[in-house]
């Protein structure tokens, strides 16, 4: 096989590859995201012609120069709000859009949450380094609480915004979390989104070993993990720790851990990712290593609901066949005009 071959097979890596020299600090856990994306690509039955990420801006917004398929570096905070049109356009293809925390909830906060409730058919992947990054080291919408950086000398004394419990407010169909240390993980999750039909997001925690290296090593680093990170898998008992002996009960509407020894595995929550309703996986997102001494990763939420794309379509040729074509001159015509001289 001739290495021409080997980059026009899709179940190859470098045929997702760009030819772009990938420009992160070393060392920085979007590599490995690229990496996981890359790779997950090579299982799916796409090509690159029909596939399209869309950016806005900061470090994370690099993406789309390095997946060797068409892409977009769009504008801060926007990428949902341009990617939506691209999904309504051309229903055909496979619409990503990636940003970080800054870009996907500080300037594009609306942006975000819009495309989610609208259900458009797009996935997203929101990189979490709790930092903004690419302009050296500010606070983020998502740094806790005393953060000390160059925009908070003194500490933050902003509440942070939960990105799960964001998405599972809007109304998201899915919902998902994973990290930057685990790749069977990231490509099993973003597989997962992939295959919903609707507005996917996937947090995803990453390191910025420049601005922020270690914000999740109370929950990541080898000797804290199995202990720390609660695994959600769909009709299971929710069951963590290193000896699996905690699990999560609900206690009056909110999830809590508990010893499994004291209540025993019966009343433990059963993760139901298809609840009609978001609110036994609002409560499972609320639980964070602050809070709860353990994070939950894995699938929140995934139920099916009425497409964006699909109903604008839908509505189209509806118009279409009672009213006729339209004429896009007529329109600009009709009603109060002026003439400028």
């Amino acid at each position: 096989m001739t290495s021409t071959e080997v980059i026009l097979d899709p179940t190859k890596r470098g045929y997702w590859t760009s030819d772009q020299d990938v420009r992160w600090c070393p060392g920085c856990g979007d590599y490995g995201i690229l990496a996981a994306m890359q790779m997950m690509h090579t299982d799916l039955d796409v090509k690159r012609e029909d596939t399209v990420f869309v950016s806005g801006i900061g470090c994370a917004a690099r993406f789309p120069y390095y997946m060797s398929t068409y892409g977009m570096h769009s504008i801060h905070g926007r990428a949902p709000a341009i990617a939506t049109g691209l999904a309504v356009a051309r229903p055909d293809l496979h619409v990503w859009v990636v940003g970080g925390d800054g870009d996907m909830l500080s300037i594009g906060g609306n942006h975000l949450i819009h495309a989610l409730r609208r259900n458009v058919n797009m996935t997203i992947l929101l990189f979490n380094n709790r930092i903004y990054g690419l302009t050296k080291g500010q606070y983020s919408p998502t740094s806790e609480v005393g953060k000390v950086t160059k925009s908070t000398p003194m500490g933050s004394i902003d509440q942070p915004f939960n990105p799960i419990s964001v998405a599972l407010g809007a109304g998201a169909t899915f919902v998902a979390r994973t990290h930057d240390l685990d790749r069977k993980h990231m490509m099993a999750t973003f597989r997962r989104a992939h295959e919903h039909r609707g507005a996917a997001l996937v947090e995803i925690y990453q390191n910025c070993n420049v601005f922020n290296d270690g914000a999740y090593d109370n929950i990541l680093k080898r000797d804290v993990r199995d202990d720390r990170l609660i695994d959600l898998v769909h009709g299971e008992p929710i069951v963590f720790g290193a000896e699996r002996e905690k699990g999560i009960m609900l206690v009056d509407g909110e999830a809590t851990v508990v010893q499994i020894a004291d209540v025993g595995t019966d009343a433990l929550l059963v993760h139901d990712e298809t609840r009609p309703e978001p609110t036994v996986s609002f409560a499972i997102g609320r639980l964070t290593e602050e809070a709860a001494g353990a994070t939950p990763v894995g699938v929140f939420r995934s139920v099916e609901a009425p497409e964006y794309v699909g109903a604008v379509n839908d509505q189209l040729v509806a118009a279409n066949a009672e009213q006729g074509p339209g004429d896009l001159g007529a329109l600009l015509r009709s009603g109060a005009t002026w003439t400028v001289d």
